[in-house]
């Protein structure tokens, strides 16, 4: 079959590309998670069985007839997934990454007394003094 990106792939192929032989399948996924592959393949017999084991990778096709072109093009997720083994931290881009998001804190001051000494030696670890103070203030007259 002729490819018109012939070249480039044959490039890609010598610099970046490995075939990796391994013992098993457990083998296997142990260095799936590691790579964190943008787009992984499992072409196995049952690869549901392995699904639950995989926990980096940006794209899992499962089975014979999932391909990549499949998810890419057709099936319906996101085409922009985390390269580089970035899916071990980052996830495809979905929906949520366009809605903008608050943490709401809320603590009564009974609630802030009983954990204040946590917090206060939490900030100290981290050279906080200002954020230890500003829990210590807020019991000043009460000690």
């Amino acid at each position: 079959m002729k490819l018109e990106r012939k070249d480039i792939i044959e490039k890609s192929l010598s610099e970046y590309g490995a075939i990796i032989v391994v013992e098993n399948l457990e083998e296997a996924i142990k260095i799936v998670n590691r790579l964190a592959p943008e787009h992984l393949e499992l072409c196995v017999e049952e690869p549901f069985s392995l699904l639950a084991s995989v926990r980096n990778a940006g794209a899992i096709f499962l089975g014979q007839y999932s391909s990549e072109p499949v998810g890419d093009y057709y099936a319906g997720p996101s085409h922009v997934l985390p390269t580089g083994g970035t899916a071990r931290f980052f996830s495809p881009l979905g929906v949520n990454d366009f809605l903008k998001k608050s943490s709401i804190i809320s603590y009564s001051k009974k609630a802030l007394y009983e954990v204040k000494d946590d917090i206060i030696e939490f900030a100290k670890a981290e050279r906080l003094d200002a954020h230890a103070n500003a829990i210590r203030v807020r019991f000043e007259k009460e000690s």
